[in-house]
């Protein structure tokens, strides 16, 4: 198929000065990360449970299998939607379409009572968020320059994490803990909350809507489907035909699934420790906090030690902050701890994912986006967005599994080492490709 590219916008290469495009690029990670801490994380789940129970469901088996259906759906999308939206003209109309579903199904969200409607706004908003995100990364290559990717991408994250994952979440934390005192009960400040998920991600998703174009791509065809799919085919070839990338996204499988483990799981782990619920959900504050400096730091450094070498450091880390969590839970499940020292060790968790969790994210997004052609980086990055959405099933499963045979918690958090190592292991047989 023929390729095209557009004329592209002057950047400067000297002085790190951010453009227009990379601006409007790093706020919509601004503008989407309210979805994230706001519906998927923080407020939406409790309220959802806490509706579906009432109703003589099992709320937080619902929510587990809406969330398994929705990464699904998006899975299986991913690389058709990737293919599709390398044709000129079709990525931003891809991304607008995904942006729609997903913020007007967290409004449906918003207005709906039944447990049913508000788990079927839920799942098809994911489908929307994922779905803008999967179409967004590909955007990096069109707004900077390879030599800029890891600090934009950085800047992405750190701004993600400062902005929706902070201020919209403070505000509806002090809305539903204080809206009593002025007349909102508890429903409706979840509700307003998700409205004010709803308008953040609006309004700052505009400069990219209006600054972000698709400046790289492939002709269009008179059939794009039939086209898309033989694309689908040609990039497993290529994937797999590179050594360099194959061995990285099979690594990244592995170890991106231990961080969203990590994330996933840290405060039912706590919570199974009788850590108390509100010092956890302040020592994850914390982690938003510290991730913003440090995306920004982590990301920097690849230009001294190459993105690799970062990427390894992170994931070395993450298996020190398992050993530390495995010390934690054992410490208590043995009477070797009390609860206030268990607690201390749960806020130098937090700290210490805080400081590589954005950064590993922002540079695996980055020194994937520098492997791949501009043309073709939809179509790429839906087989990113693959490995990244049926990885997130292995790790909790890996963890139930080991508490249900073991017993306890301390050893299921112990387990997660192993995706780790694993990733670890396959980045060193995979050294003589990757070098940076």
């Amino acid at each position: 198929m023929e390729q095209t590219k557009t004329q592209e916008p002057m950047r400067t290469k000297t002085a790190f000065k951010l453009t227009r495009e990379e601006k409007s690029w790093i706020m919509y990670d601004w503008a989407n990360s309210v979805y994230a801490t706001i519906m998927m994380a923080a407020v939406f789940p409790i309220y959802f449970t806490n509706v579906a129970n009432s109703a003589g469901q099992f709320g937080d088996t619902w929510w587990g299998i809406g969330t398994s259906v929705a990464m699904v759906i998006v899975a299986l999308l991913a690389p058709v939607v990737g293919a599709i939206s390398d044709f000129i003209g079709y990525r931003k109309k891809l991304f607008i379409a995904f942006l729609i579903l997903g913020i007007g199904f967290t409004f449906f969200s918003a207005i709906s009572n039944n447990w049913i409607f508000l788990l079927c706004g839920y799942v098809i908003s994911h489908v929307g968020f994922s779905g803008s995100c999967l179409i967004y990364d590909s955007f990096l290559s069109e707004v900077t320059t390879p030599e800029r990717m890891n600090k934009i991408s950085g800047y992405g994250y750190a701004f993600g994490y400062i902005g929706g994952s902070t201020i919209p979440f403070l505000i509806s934390i002090a809305l539903i803990t204080f809206g009593e005192n002025i007349g909102i009960d508890a429903t409706r400040a979840v509700k307003i909350s998700v409205i004010i998920a709803v308008l953040w991600w609006t309004v700052f998703t505009i400069p990219f809507l209006k600054n972000v174009h698709q400046s790289h791509g492939i002709k269009k065809t008179q059939n794009i489907i039939r086209s898309a799919f033989s694309s689908i085919i040609s990039t497993a070839k290529k994937i797999f035909a590179n050594k360099k990338m194959l061995f990285y996204v099979i690594a990244y499988f592995f170890y991106i699934d231990g961080v969203g483990t990590v994330i996933t799981m840290s405060t039912a782990y706590g919570t199974m420790l009788g850590l108390n619920s509100s010092s956890m959900i302040l020592a994850l504050l914390v982690t938003q906090l510290v991730a913003f400096p440090c995306s920004i730091l982590f990301s920097s450094l690849t230009r001294r030690f190459g993105s690799l070498t970062m990427i390894r450091a992170a994931v070395c880390e993450y298996l020190l902050i398992c050993i530390v969590g495995f010390i934690m839970g054992f410490g208590l499940e043995e009477g070797f701890f009390s609860i206030g020292t268990a607690s201390i060790l749960f806020w130098l968790l937090a700290f210490m994912v805080g400081t590589v969790q954005g950064g590993i994210q922002a540079v695996s997004r980055s020194y994937y986006c520098q492997m791949i052609p501009p043309e073709n980086s939809g179509e790429f990055f839906g087989f990113f967005d693959i490995f990244g959405k049926f990885a997130a099933v292995l790790g909790p499963l890996l963890y139930s599994v080991t508490k249900s045979l073991s017993g306890r918690s301390s050893f299921s958090i112990l387990s997660i080492i192993l995706l780790f190592l694993i990733a670890l292991i396959i980045l060193g047989i995979g050294n003589k490709y990757q070098k940076t």
